[in-house]
C-alpha cells in the first residue's frame, strides 16, 4: 500500500521514537535530544496514534519495544542514516568545483597544470568534464566552462577572454627535414595534412575545395599524429606552445591572427558565489591569460 508523503509521521515524533528505541529510555532520549522526558513520551504517543500501533511496552522501569516497534525501529534508523549520509555527501560536494572544458583544452592545458593547481589550492577537488557540447550550468551541475566562443554573452553570464585562437600549422621536425622555413602553402599541401573537426586548412589556404588528408574528430588526435611525424596539423598556438618550445613540433608557417571565435572562461552569475569556485576561476585566469589587459580582467557585477 502506498502512503502519501503528506501522511508520513512528523519528523520530531520519528526522531523521538528512534532515540527512545535505541536507548530504551524516555529519560535518556530526552537528555540526548535536549528536551524533557515528558516531551519525548508525548512525541512517541503522537507517533503511535498516527500509525495506530503500539511501539513500546511501558514498564515500571523504562520501556521495551514491541515486535512491531522493533521492526519499525530498524527501518527508521536506516532512514535516518541515509539522511545523514546524504547530508554529509552534500557538504562534501559543496567544496568540489566542476569545470567543463573542450577535450583539447583538457589534454593540452589543464592536465599538465593539475600539479600546479593542487599546489596553489591544496585540498581542492576539481572535477573535469571534457566535451565540445555547450554546457547547461544548472542541468549539468557545471560551475565553470571554457569554450571556443565569442561575445556578446547573456547578462546572466560572467565571461573572461583567456587567449585568442591564433592558428599555426605544425609538424614534427623529422617530417620537414631540411626544408627551409617557413614553408609556402604549396609546399605544405605536398605534405600529408591532418584535419580535425574544425577543418581550418581550407580557410588557412583560402581554398574553397576539400583538401586530402586524414580526418580526426578531435584536435588532440590530429596533434598526436603530427607528433608521430604523420603529417601537418593546424591548431591554436596556445595548445602547442610547450611542444614548440621543446622542439617536439615546429611551426611550418607563420601564425595567422585570430578573427574569432576565441577561448573564454564562462560561469553563471550567482548572488553568493562559492569561495572554491572563485578560487578556481581566478587561478584559471592567472594561469592561461596570455597577455593581461583590460579585456582580460574580471568584469564587475
Amino acid at each position: 500500500m502506498s502512503i502519501s508523503r503528506r501522511s508520513l509521521p512528523p519528523l520530531n515524533a520519528l526522531r523521538a521514537f528512534e532515540v527512545s528505541g535505541r536507548t530504551l529510555s524516555f529519560r535518556a532520549a530526552g537528555e540526548e535530544l535536549g528536551v524533557t522526558q515528558g516531551a519525548v513520551a508525548q512525541q512517541v504517543r503522537l507517533l503511535e496514534d498516527h500509525i495506530g500501533l503500539a511501539l513500546f511496552e511501558r514498564l515500571p522501569r523504562g520501556v521495551a519495544l514491541t515486535s512491531q516497534g522493533a521492526a519499525y525501529l530498524s527501518d527508521v534508523t536506516r532512514a535516518f542514516d541515509t539522511l545523514g549520509d546524504a547530508t554529509e555527501q552534500l557538504l562534501v560536494r559543496s567544496e568540489a568545483v566542476t569545470i567543463s572544458v573542450t577535450p583539447t583544452f583538457a589534454t593540452r592545458l589543464l592536465i599538465p597544470q593539475l600539479a600546479a593547481l593542487n599546489a596553489a589550492l591544496p585540498g581542492m577537488e576539481l572535477r573535469t568534464v571534457a566535451t565540445e557540447a555547450v554546457s547547461d550550468f544548472d542541468r549539468d551541475q557545471v560551475d565553470i566552462a571554457v569554450r571556443l566562443t565569442r561575445p556578446p554573452f547573456p547578462a546572466s553570464f560572467e565571461a573572461c577572454l583567456l587567449f585568442r585562437q591564433e592558428l599555426v600549422p605544425v609538424a614534427s621536425p623529422h617530417l620537414v627535414g631540411a626544408l627551409p622555413l617557413p614553408l609556402t602553402p604549396g609546399q605544405i599541401q605536398k605534405l600529408p595534412l591532418l584535419h580535425d573537426a574544425h577543418n581550418h586548412f581550407p580557410k588557412f589556404f583560402s581554398s574553397r575545395g576539400s583538401l586530402p588528408g586524414a580526418v580526426f574528430n578531435q584536435t588532440g588526435h590530429a596533434l598526436d599524429a603530427a607528433l608521430a611525424g604523420q603529417g601537418v596539423a593546424i591548431v591554436c598556438r596556445t595548445f602547442v606552445q610547450a611542444d614548440l618550445d621543446a622542439g617536439r613540433l615546429i611551426a611550418v608557417a607563420d601564425t595567422r591572427p585570430s578573427t574569432g571565435p576565441d577561448y573564454y572562461i564562462v560561469r553563471k552569475r550567482v548572488s553568493s558565489p562559492r569561495k572554491a569556485v572563485d578560487a578556481v576561476w581566478d587561478w584559471c585566469i592567472a594561469t592561461w591569460t596570455i597577455h593581461p589587459s583590460a579585456e582580460h580582467r574580471r568584469p564587475g557585477p
